[in-house]
């Protein structure tokens, strides 16, 4: 058996505001808890004129308000950018409103650009220690803060009385925990395309998502580390893992590559430093020249992304699962919308679901 499930970043197209594009990937919520999709994660990114997935416990609480079964999370939190005790609290009270539904994703990377990094973590002085160093820390952090016992902060107020790193108060331990009655923990997964990610979840008994979609390279070597060096935790006895992968389907290939379009030329201008925009409409892309070095990345993620006809994509689907031992893939509908489509909804990415479910009748088990 495959289990589906799927991994968006709330696209903002031509003419639409973030309300609209935030409402046109609630439909999709909606269908892929109809279709019988494991879970529904949103990105955490920044100051992009195409995404509006900067803050996803908020739109986890927007999805999971409107929705009843699905798997409801974050694909992933960019711990760096944040507090480890302000992310603890969101999830704890977002599995507290919706108990069993909730996953928190935790990534190193930025998801921005250095300068709207340095915004995002409140203009840390030169002295601060690197928030992509302290990560694993953080995440055991969070960890701690999520779990049956009370974490306990360890480093000293100075000797001056003003506020060092950390929350003792004259050598008195001071605990800590992000909801005063934990009943249900968020289920934590650890995201990353390198053997860092995988040592590091493998050494704290996590489960990994080696995110595929980015179409990096070392993903055996990641999966072999993450497998033979993992440590059973509290929270989960053996390795546990899924992929994740771009997907365009529609009912011919060429249609799947026409709707795919859009998304190929955002990222092929990110890529090659070109002009970031919001994603163009399906009509915009297809007019649109490209310069050869554009073209060039375009052509190469159409080698590695998933686009084409219903059969053959989940074939691909299938075929990948098998080929890295997972019973998991997560899907990142990429499509794009035609002019003449709703300015609140992108029907192609909800039949892509629906073409792709067709194949897959485990789902409705």
């Amino acid at each position: 058996m495959t289990h589906l499930s799927v991994l968006d970043l709330i696209p903002v197209r031509t003419a639409q505001s973030s309300g609209d594009a935030i409402a046109a990937s609630l439909a999709l919520v909606r269908a892929a808890e109809r279709l019988g999709f494991t879970r529904y994660w949103v990105a955490e990114h920044h100051n992009m004129p195409a995404v509006a997935s900067t803050s996803p416990s908020t739109l986890i609480a927007h999805f999971a308000a409107q929705t009843s079964r699905i798997r409801l999370g974050s694909g992933g939190v960019m711990l760096p950018n944040h507090a480890p005790l302000s992310i603890a609290e969101q999830f704890a009270l977002l599995e507290a409103m919706h108990p069993g539904r909730i996953d928190l994703g935790l990534g190193r990377a930025p998801g921005s650009d250095p300068v709207t990094a340095y915004m995002l973590r409140g203009q840390r002085t030169t002295t601060d220690a690197d928030p992509a160093e302290t990560f694993p820390t953080d995440v055991e952090t969070v960890a701690a803060l999520l779990g049956s016992d009370r974490a306990t902060a360890t480093e000293p107020f100075g000797d001056d009385d003003q506020p060092g790193v950390g929350l003792n108060i004259r050598a008195r331990a001071y605990e800590l925990k992000a909801t005063p009655k934990i009943v249900t923990a968020p289920e934590m997964w650890l995201l990353g395309s390198s053997n860092f990610s995988a040592t590091l979840a493998a050494s704290l008994g996590l489960p990994f998502v080696f995110a595929n979609h980015f179409g990096q390279p070392g993903i055996d070597q990641a999966l072999e580390i993450y497998r033979a060096n993992f440590q059973p935790s509290e929270a989960l006895a053996a390795p546990k893992t899924f992929l994740t992968t771009n997907i365009s389907v529609a009912e011919t290939a060429e249609e799947a590559e026409l709707v795919a379009l859009p998304q190929l030329i955002t990222m092929a201008r990110l890529r090659t430093g070109g002009a970031l925009t919001t994603q163009l409409t399906v009509d915009q892309a297809r007019a649109t020249e490209l310069t050869p070095v554009e073209e060039q990345s375009v052509q190469e993620q159409l080698r590695h992304w998933m686009i084409g006809a219903p059969d053959d994509v989940a074939a691909r689907i299938r075929a990948m699962a098998a080929q890295y031992g997972v019973d998991e893939v997560m899907v990142s509908p990429i499509a794009g919308a035609y002019a003449s489509d709703p300015i609140d909804a992108t029907p192609a990415r909800v039949t892509a679901l629906e073409l792709l479910a067709g194949r897959f009748p485990e789902l409705a088990a």
